[in-house]
């Protein structure tokens, strides 16, 4: 009975999560549209100089300068626009291939709404020493601007020829990495290389992003919390059998998969558009209602519905990235195919990680306790996020926290393993050491008998 009851409340709720997400796509999307707090870099490689240009999310870079005053408006005042240019060159960087440092000018400044998000443009020019030999195609550009205070920021970088119309994805710079190789941009480099190496990319950087986007993994490891389990009577309780438990979570990230691979290839196609700050608004709500369905059941049986649903969201911001590339429908499809299959990659590590101990805590007596703290602190972050992203807060305090999966990510599995390994260890002990209740007939009577 509980499932017949179940089944149409989750198809319910995941019409509502698929008309919340076509809300989002009604306004036209920018060509230079990227994901928030995410800073983009585009370089015009010359035969002598690079030039380019630096794209800041403002409340960003508020956030790594503790400046809660930081406005659009006052980030173009004078005084405050020659300080920006400052910290930003000075986390800017570029080596030659003999590893001979480059000058670095940051020039300009200016306020630009990239996909309806207030961004700091900045003009950058990187320039070899005189008598540099090394080819300007060929040289390492490091960057950790706003990525050292947050580490769930990232930066895209794309370059093109000096003269060409199309820019070329060349990666990700995050919080592990701030260097980045840029080679075969060159005006007389030969044509890029062919569609192998161009998937084998696409595939990195899907790894790249999923790894470093906080909120898409909280909501995958906040929507496996109850995958072990099964409800009845309005509460979460024990599933027999870790057969079962191991098929439900399978559904659950197949679902997953699915849900956002069908958005991610329509929005990146052109089928669709993407207003990245309504869509990311919605990632906030996705990771809420999956912390409070970790807590108490909302739709009993239907997880895999939640995460199709949701995961139709989540594949309109992965689109964002695609968005980027600047590629013609052939090279699209190929790119599209290897950073979906890089997403994939990375979510079965992290189940591969996660699931196994939540499948031996879920035995234990300490699951629930492990369950309702890890869905307090997924719907804490997932409000903060909401709110910042409704801009309802000029900044989110719970920042910091929301970086651990980024920047602890292995560390928290390995505490989870290992306390999963405690946890079980102890409860078989327990069994193994309780008293055992045998019969002994004496007489007429029969008399129970504990023995240690």
């Amino acid at each position: 009975m509980t499932t017949t009851r179940s089944v149409p409340r989750a198809v319910v709720l995941a019409a509502l999560v698929v008309l919340l997400a076509l809300w989002g796509l009604g306004g036209a999307g920018s060509a230079s549209a990227h994901p928030l707090s995410t800073t983009a870099v585009l370089l015009d490689v010359g035969d002598t100089t690079v030039t380019g240009q630096l794209q800041l999310p403002v409340d960003r870079l508020a956030i790594a300068l503790e400046d809660p005053d930081l406005t659009p408006a006052a980030a173009v005042a004078p005084a405050e626009l020659a300080t920006l240019r400052d910290y930003v060159a000075d986390h800017t960087a570029a080596r030659g291939a003999d590893g001979t440092a480059w000058s670095v000018d940051v020039t300009g400044g200016r306020i630009a709404a990239v996909d309806g998000v207030d961004h700091l443009v900045l003009d950058l020019t990187l320039t070899p020493p005189v008598g540099e030999t090394a080819p300007t195609g060929l040289f390492t550009f490091s960057y950790d601007a706003i990525v050292e205070h947050l580490l769930s920021h990232q930066i895209l970088v794309s370059a093109r020829p000096a003269g060409a119309t199309d820019y070329s994805t060349v990666g990700l710079i995050n919080w592990q990495d701030h260097d980045l190789a840029v080679d075969g941009f060159a005006p007389a480099d030969p044509a890029p290389a062919g569609v192998a190496a161009g998937f084998a990319t696409a595939v990195h950087l899907g790894i790249e992003h999923i790894s470093g986007g906080a909120d898409h993994l909280l909501f995958l490891i906040t929507l496996l919390l109850p995958a072990p389990l099964m409800a009845a009577r309005g509460r979460w309780v024990r599933r027999p059998g870790l057969r079962r438990s191991s098929w439900r979570v399978l559904h659950v990230v197949t679902a997953f998969a699915v849900g956002h691979s069908i958005t991610l290839a329509l929005a990146a196609l052109g089928y669709v558009h993407v207003d990245s700050r309504v869509v990311e608004s919605l990632i906030a709500v996705s990771i809420l209602a999956s912390a409070v369905h970790a807590m108490k059941p909302l739709v009993p049986g239907g997880e895999a519905a939640i995460a199709a649903g949701f995961g139709l969201v989540h594949g309109l911001a992965f689109a964002a990235v695609i968005d980027d590339l600047g590629l013609d429908r052939g090279s699209l499809v190929v790119q599209l195919l290897g950073f979906n299959l890089g997403i994939e990659l990375t979510q079965l590590i992290v189940v591969a990680l996660v699931m196994p101990s939540l499948l031996l805590l879920s035995r234990t007596r300490l699951y629930p306790a492990v369950r309702l703290t890890g869905a307090a602190i997924s719907a804490a972050l997932a409000l903060g996020w909401l709110a910042e992203r409704t801009g309802l807060l000029s900044s989110n305090v719970l920042d910091g926290m929301g970086e651990l999966p980024v920047a602890r990510g292995l560390a928290i599995a390995g505490g989870l393993a290992a306390l999963a390994v405690v946890a079980f260890t102890v409860r078989r002990w327990r069994v193994t050491d309780a008293p055992v209740a045998t019969a002994r007939r004496t007489g007429s009577t029969r008399t129970l008998v504990r023995t240690p």
